[in-house]
């Protein structure tokens, strides 16, 4: 049985195909593979927010050889990150491969936390699926970062500097300081006085501050 391995890093995957014998054969899928596309918003805002996905530039050939390698094995094993991000790359690649047209059967999913030989071992010993749940969290937050920094940054690109991004951390940040500016634009200068006593009372000193005039807060 042939088994086909796919990591994100190339390092990694040179690593992990020294543990593993001569049925294995380790790819590596170099980060992610799909993502929104650069030129427009690539959510559909009208219809539940759907996500429009493009292969990311240069990855074209990544995937296509990815695909040349799964095609001869019995088994695909996606083992990238096991983060947020690990597990969206695992769906996306996963997707390309063909994991619909097989309903899953030719995939499985590993996790491991450190690259041992006894670590790899053991999480291809234990397969499971995709954790879904994973890579629905990733996809709202790569879609939330579209909807706000795809409309925010030309903001920032014309005042400050081209090419600047304002995603959903920054634009918190821009709003406080935005909001910030305009109470120091909209404040008006009073003239106002603080008013201290120096008194003694029985030989000991004392200070009085004036607090309130005729019951007037001062």
């Amino acid at each position: 049985m042939t088994q086909l391995v796919i990591v994100e890093s190339p390092a990694k995957a040179r690593t992990i195909s020294k543990y593993l014998g001569s049925g294995y054969e380790v790819a590596a899928s170099v980060g992610h593979v799909r993502d929104l596309p650069t030129k427009e918003l690539g959510v559909d805002v009208e219809n539940g927010f759907e996500p429009h996905y493009v292969t990311i530039r240069g990855k074209g050939k990544v995937l296509a050889e990815l695909k040349q390698k799964a095609k001869s094995a019995d088994l695909v094993i996606l083992a990238t990150d096991p983060d947020r991000e690990g597990e969206a790359i695992a769906w996306h690649v996963a997707e390309q491969l063909g994991y619909e047209k097989h309903d899953g059967k030719r995939f499985r999913r590993v996790r491991f936390l450190e690259i041992t030989k006894s670590a790899v071992v053991e999480a291809l010993a234990h397969p499971g699926p995709i954790d879904m749940r994973k890579v629905e969290a990733q996809q709202a937050r790569r879609i939330l970062d579209r909807l706000v920094g795809y409309k925010a940054s030309p903001l920032l690109w014309k005042p400050i500097r081209p090419g600047l991004s304002a995603g959903r951390v920054q634009t918190v940040a821009l709003r406080l300081i935005c909001e910030r500016e305009d109470e120091i634009r909209a404040f008006k200068e009073e003239e106002y006085w603080s008013i201290t006593a120096h008194l003694v009372k029985d030989g000991q000193g004392f200070d009085a501050k004036l607090h309130q005039i005729d019951g007037k807060a001062f």
